[in-house]
């Protein structure tokens, strides 16, 4: 890729849906921060000179992230873009990773067209829960990113090797989002692929966890239906989304300082 370096300037847009926008890692007023934000500080302080925006919703499916980002992503023409989003149109009957994938290589296109240097994102190997029946829809729609990857030239961020993120500590308890540990070794492996260093390792291994007593994770099954499962398909029958009142949190490239992370977290 173009060089990436201390005292090279960097523009760097963030695309896509809850993943990136950085639901389930939040700043202390709510703001979600995530695995970008976090990227974005390490860039930062490598480079010096990174001004970053962050396009991404949550809740958007695939389309109205290349209708409502791209264009706008395309336009402050990047130097750096991640894109990531599919993966709500897979959660939904009928969702074709194929169709999908030819969908997502038209925005990788346009970005490359740009002269972005383009990150694209497996998900994690997870096949427990409600994804049981629907990891073979999702390894589809990744084997097809890798191939995007390769024709074009991008950067992939390979999550289903990630094995530490397959712990149930490295999720949110709604359990389709990263935690904000998930979210921190998720950025730490993004600058592993761009050869951004870093002092910490995304794949330290995780503390030794006490077994979870069986009552007590029927318990957290039960919490998890009523308060995510269940306002998550009402939501899906009455034809609304996470993200119809929500607007992209850094809408513009701006100059990224890494303190301002730790501003809004103390």
């Amino acid at each position: 890729m173009g060089a990436i370096g201390p005292g090279i300037p960097v523009d760097y847009v963030a695309v896509g849906d809850s993943f990136t926008e950085g639901v389930g890692d939040w700043y202390p007023d709510g703001t979600p921060r995530g695995w970008a934000d976090r990227f974005a500080a390490h860039l930062a302080r490598y480079s010096g000179q990174v001004r970053y925006a962050n396009l991404a919703v949550r809740g958007k499916l695939l389309r109205q992230v290349m209708e409502e980002q791209l264009p706008r992503a395309v336009e402050l023409r990047p130097t750096l873009a991640t894109l990531s989003a599919g993966g709500n149109d897979l959660l939904r009957p009928g969702g074709d990773p194929d169709r999908l994938a030819r969908a997502l290589e038209i925005g990788v296109r346009r970005l490359r067209a740009v002269g972005a240097e383009v990150v694209l994102f497996t998900g994690v190997n997870i096949s427990t829960g409600y994804m049981r029946g629907l990891i073979g829809r999702f390894a589809r729609y990744y084997l097809n990113i890798r191939a995007i990857a390769d024709r074009h030239g991008c950067h992939l961020v390979d999550q289903w090797s990630m094995a530490v993120l397959t712990d149930p500590r490295a999720w949110d308890a709604d359990r389709l989002h990263l935690s904000a540990e998930g979210h921190r070794r998720l950025a730490l492996r993004v600058c592993e692929v761009l050869g951004v260093p870093t002092q910490e390792r995304w794949d330290e291994p995780w503390p030794e966890a006490e077994p979870l007593p069986r009552s007590r994770a029927l318990r957290e099954d039960a919490r998890w239906v009523r308060e995510h499962l269940a306002p998550w398909v009402h939501r899906r029958l009455t034809g609304r989304s996470s993200g119809d009142s929500v607007t992209a949190k850094r809408p513009d490239l701006e100059k990224y300082r890494p303190e301002e992370q730790f501003e809004a977290s103390g």
